[in-house]
């Protein structure tokens, strides 16, 4: 991993996104912040981040339409996502594989696995 790489986190419930923004940062990542799929989106397709972290119980527009809004433009088509869900139902999971997300990690995080586990997500970059 390069020092300070960004991950973009989209997350509407202000605790979690906290605790992600914290321990990444405590790990050495740069972070940016969205509470909106659409923020996020925005964000995406200007700062261009390593990775983004995205939930997917959000206000007006979920995180698999936000997955496909990013797939679908060139300026942020390449960038990893990772679903970032309490959803864990087998389903849930297939559902998400389904819609292209390069990776899932449950919530509520493990604060001690959460680092290495991004670390991870931003070393392989985009799914095959």
């Amino acid at each position: 991993m390069t020092v300070g790489e960004v991950v973009l986190i989209v997350e509407d419930n202000d605790k979690n996104l906290k605790l992600a923004r914290d321990l990444l940062q405590f790990a050495g990542f740069r972070t940016l912040e969205a509470t909106s799929a659409e923020d996020g989106i925005a964000v995406a397709q200007r700062e261009r981040p390593a990775l983004v972290l995205m939930d997917i119980q959000l206000p007006r527009m979920d995180g698999i339409a936000a997955l496909r809004a990013l797939r679908g433009d060139g300026r942020t088509a390449s960038i990893p996502v990772v679903a970032l869900t309490a959803s864990v139902m087998k389903s849930d999971r297939e559902r998400f594989d389904a819609a292209g997300f390069d990776g899932f990690m449950q919530k509520p995080i493990d604060v001690k696995t959460f680092a290495a586990d991004v670390r991870g997500f931003c070393a392989r970059g985009r799914a095959a």
